[in-house]
């Protein structure tokens, strides 16, 4: 599976540019499975340059903007920085309490994260 994500996403960098939203996705699934496959350290720029261009282009607040920020605030939390994990999962359970209310399966997922 890894090489065929590389491949899509220099094929979109090339072909739809560095902040299309297909670009942004294969940014984000060939940092989910270097995570998956125990790439840590690999996958961390990636998933900073996801948040990093969903925030630029899509704002704080977009639905894909708060997956990026909880994929990196997992990953560090995975790598045992709390200290950097926790207030990006705030962040994100902020701002889905904010939009959506405490009941909601979004809102009870970034609790969990915590």
């Amino acid at each position: 599976a890894r090489p065929l994500l590389e491949e899509a996403l220099a094929v979109s960098r090339e072909v739809l540019g560095d902040r299309h939203r297909f670009t942004l996705n294969s940014i984000g699934n060939l940092g989910a499975l270097l995570q998956a496959l125990g790439g840590l350290d690999e996958s961390r720029p990636l998933f900073e340059e996801a948040l990093a261009a969903r925030r630029e282009v899509l704002g704080d607040r977009h639905p894909l903007t708060l997956e990026s920020i909880n994929n990196l605030g997992g990953l560090l939390r995975a790598q045992g920085r709390l200290d950097k994990a926790q207030p990006l999962l705030e962040e994100v359970l902020a701002v889905r309490r904010g939009v959506h209310g405490a009941r909601d399966p979004d809102t009870l997922s970034s609790i969990n994260n915590l």
